[in-house]
């Protein structure tokens, strides 16, 4: 069976756990003043990696949530992948140097993409590509710019980089419980031989159904946050699709 893995979102605001709707900071639901607790409770549900933002950081263009994030990084017995204000080559030595699984990169594989080829290459399979695209369209500085470039074409210029993923992100879906954009994220997993991993709008047990039955088009996962927070989705039930 294709592999196939469930991250569950830690996003992290003034060192709270909250969800964002469409990445609007003004639109913070906060659903735990813990982020520690929330990360070692998702380990003891028995999901196999975490997946944490740091917002603040995000918007800031460097670590803001940085106490929070090493917290989570000495107690959590699961892998950390992390992302949010993640800008030059210091920063991602530092936070692998401390613990960090795998760092995304976002903003950065816009504005500086040779950077972040280079730290892909310098770290194989340690580096992901954030992609987060508004109308088909690449997201920056926290999604509070959107770019010319198509998500497509980003993700294609990272094809020989030796990126560990590609996460697709549809803004106009993340947090709002619409569903997955399963039709986007399956046509980019297709273009591409980097594996990519779905976020945005995932709302129920049957979006992760639908996602798992294309693992072998190279969806190899999926970002959940609010249906989890809120109930939606049964971390057992979510668990056993594999």
């Amino acid at each position: 069976m294709t592999a196939f893995t469930l991250y569950p979102a830690i996003d992290l605001k003034g060192g709270r756990v909250v969800r964002l709707k469409r990445g609007d900071m003004d639109q913070a639901t906060v659903y735990g003043e813990d982020p520690v607790a929330q990360a070692a409770a998702f380990a003891r549900q028995g999901f196999a990696w975490v997946h944490v933002v740091d917002l603040d950081g995000a918007f800031a263009g460097k670590p803001a949530n940085e106490a929070a994030v090493r917290a989570i990084l000495a107690a959590a017995p699961i892998p950390v992948q992390l992302g949010g204000g993640i800008r030059g080559m210091a920063t991602v030595e530092a936070w692998l140097a401390a613990g960090v699984a795998r760092v995304i990169l976002g903003s950065a594989a816009v504005k500086d993409p040779d950077f972040a080829r280079a730290a892909c290459r310098a770290f194989p399979g340690r580096i992901a590509v954030g992609i987060d695209a508004r109308g088909g369209m690449v997201a920056t500085e926290g999604w509070a710019e959107t770019s010319t470039v198509s998500a497509r074409d980003l993700a294609l210029g990272f094809e020989d980089a030796g990126a560990a993923a590609i996460i697709y992100t549809d803004i106009d879906r993340d947090g709002m419980l619409g569903g997955v954009n399963l039709d986007a994220t399956v046509a980019l997993a297709r273009a591409l031989t980097t594996p990519v991993i779905a976020s945005g709008g995932v709302a129920s047990i049957a979006d992760l159904r639908a996602l798992r039955a294309v693992a072998g088009e190279g969806v190899a996962g999926v970002i959940i946050g609010r249906a989890l927070y809120d109930g939606r989705i049964d971390p057992t039930e979510a668990l056993a699709l594999g």
